[in-house]
């Protein structure tokens, strides 16, 4: 790979959150650390000053978190003081994998890789009828047991411990309760070592896997947790198991409320693929035994973790509950109302660079999304070309050749795939030379791919797994099996008006200047009637005085070694970073001034929705005028 590599990028971004800057300072200081012992210490002191018959805790968790450390610690407490336990696991009380996978077909379906979102689906269908019922006979049996010794003041009081998904489910009024949480970036590495979606039994296939978790999983867990976030007394991020962060919740609410109000930069991920390139690899510093990266998402919300500083402790959090706990803050009042706590724009890269083509491909319209997958927001997109490998000729595949439509494609990919002779993809579809700088546009319907030897930086919608592959190559996956193809999807999507002509004159960007401060230049690159999200690019040499106007903004330095961005109102929450790198202004910010550092002048690429969208896209979960 011979494409110049900046050494900057900090894969592990942290939000730092001075202490004396919280309105709180003292719910820090007592409710925020990073270890076992100082949380057990102050469960088991709860549990000393307790007057009732029983301590009962609910110790909740998403799939994967590893809360049996802190149910073995407990127990162990118990032993070393005589204290008589209960230990009961949820899952005692789930039906049976076979069971589930029966009543949530309607959601999973027989297709691999794509289902329908479980959005009246609640935690209460993965367990056994009349759970609840049992749960708290099974606990009163075991009471029962313990009763005349406690009467007599032979042993202390029982400590009850109901541990596993949906605890606060079963037991909902315990004496304490935490909540374990994980990624969805941790939970996807424990797809691939075996783990299934909560209750469906063992992973043998990570696609499938990955599907049931999006289309049912989530949707019904993650909507628990927010919904239930205020009710726990802790939360564990157990991302780290050898060393958990904790927060009280009120220190968490202090956490939140706090970095809602400053720039931030989500925790990337990175993931290999097919076609995957080396440029991000050696960007961001991955494994060496990585055969590739192919994307690396920063942000894309529902996936993305903050690492958030404070006083000396880091806790990861999803982004997604900054979102529920922060909407208006982060979002503006605006795009509440069009999309609700649903962080609408993502960036992400595809890296072909020493890689290979995507497969040719086409995204859902509007209503098919939504009529098909049950999904509320489409997938639309754009490829801004950030760098390529020197000395090459990189291609844009977008849109069909003059006199040639949907049909005609699908025929002659009928027939490569029979033949297993490949496609000439330039019979068929428009090859664009692609150049350091350009943008293409994609809305839902137009066939495109990226051909090899770029890196792209993508700005699109935030939807992600909805792309219908026509064509692949005739290649096999790194699973060794075929990757899907979408015919169907893809035949009811593409949309013939998408040719030469279309393309050239409506969907290759054509900067615009739209501002001018001193000697840098702000150009409008992209904007479109079916696109949420607005384009710019700020050629920055000298101080850039801007405001959020009520929305939130992103950005991603794509020329330049390293910017600064400063708000007006709070001098010290100013942050900087480098090459590649993507922070978010909240809507709260206000008024901020953006400063190149180093040599030379920079640029960086801007996205917020478009002032002319105007069409709600509210998360299933979320009601019309609704706040947070």
């Amino acid at each position: 790979m011979t494409a110049s590599v900046p050494p900057s990028f900090n894969p592990l971004p942290v939000n730092s959150i001075p202490v004396h800057s919280l309105e709180e300072p003292s719910l820090i200081l007592d409710g925020f650390s990073k270890d076992y012992d100082s949380l057990i210490a102050r469960l088991t002191a709860m549990y000393k000053n307790h007057g009732g018959e029983a301590f009962v805790v609910a110790i909740d968790a998403a799939n994967g978190a590893q809360y049996g450390r802190w149910v073995n610690r407990l127990r162990t407490y118990c032993e070393e003081e005589d204290i008589p336990w209960i230990g009961i696991d949820t899952a005692r009380y789930m039906k049976k994998p076979e069971d589930l996978q029966r009543q949530f077909h309607p959601y999973l379906t027989d297709n691999r890789a794509f289902g329908k979102i479980a959005a009246d689906v609640s935690e209460d269908g993965y367990f056994q009828e009349g759970a609840r019922k049992k749960w708290l006979q099974d606990v009163q049996q075991k009471l029962r047991i313990c009763s005349e010794a406690v009467k007599a003041g032979e042993t202390p009081i029982p400590m009850v411990v109901t541990a596993g998904p949906g605890a606060l489910f079963l037991c909902p009024s315990p004496d304490v309760s935490v909540y374990c949480d994980l990624s969805r970036e941790y939970q996807q590495k424990l797809h691939r070592m075996g783990m299934g979606s909560l209750g469906l039994g063992e992973s043998a296939d990570a696609v499938e896997t990955y599907k049931q978790a999006l289309f049912l999983e989530w949707p019904v867990w993650e909507n628990y947790r927010n919904r239930h976030l205020y009710d726990y007394d802790v939360y564990i991020d157990m991302n780290q198991p050898e060393s958990p962060a904790w927060a009280t919740l009120p220190a968490l609410r202090e956490l939140l409320a706090a970095a809602a109000r400053r720039p931030f930069r989500v925790k990337p991920f990175f993931a290999p693929g097919i076609w995957g390139g080396q440029y991000l690899k050696e960007l961001c510093g991955l494994p060496e035994d990585w055969r590739n990266c192919a994307w690396a998402f920063e942000p894309i919300a529902p996936e993305n973790t903050l690492l958030i500083e404070s006083n000396g402790s880091v806790i990861e959090v999803p982004f997604p509950l900054l979102l529920t706990s922060h909407p208006e803050e982060i979002m503006g009042g605006r795009n509440v109302e069009l999309f609700g706590d649903y962080f609408p724009i993502r960036f992400d890269y595809l890296d072909t660079i020493d890689g290979d083509n995507l497969s040719l491909q086409v995204h859902p319209q509007q209503a098919y999304i939504e009529r098909t997958f049950n999904e509320t927001m489409t997938q639309q997109e754009s490829y801004y070309i950030m760098e390529q490998k020197p000395g090459s000729s990189p291609i844009v595949a977008l849109g069909f050749q003059e006199g040639i439509g949907g049909s005609d494609l699908l025929q002659a990919v009928d027939q490569a795939h029979e033949t297993r002779q490949p496609l000439d993809i330039g019979q068929y579809v428009n090859v664009w030379e692609s150049r350091k700088g350009d943008l293409f546009l994609i809305p839902p319907g137009a066939v495109h791919f990226s051909g090899r030897d770029n890196l792209v930086l993508e700005i699109s919608s935030t939807t992600w797994w909805f792309t219908f592959k026509i064509y692949d190559h005739l290649r096999l996956d790194q699973d060794g099996l075929p990757r899907p193809i979408n015919r169907d999807h893809a035949e009811q999507n593409m949309i013939d008006d998408f040719d030469t002509a279309y393309v050239r004159e409506h969907l290759i960007a054509q900067p615009k200047i739209s501002r001018v401060q001193g000697n840098s230049t702000e150009e409008l690159l992209g904007e479109r009637d079916d696109l949420l999200f607005q384009v710019k690019r700020l050629r920055l040499d000298g101080p850039w005085e801007d405001h959020t106007e009520g929305g939130f903004v992103m950005y991603n330095l794509v020329e330049g070694q390293r910017v600064r961005l400063i708000p007006e109102r709070d001098e010290e929450a100013a942050v900087e970073w480098g090459f590649a790198e993507a922070y978010i202004v909240p809507a709260s910010i206000g008024g901020y001034r953006l400063e190149p550092i180093g040599p030379g002048p920079c640029s960086l690429i801007s996205a917020q929705v478009s002032p002319g969208w105007n069409t709600p896209l509210l998360p299933h979960h979320w009601k019309p005028g609704e706040r947070a």
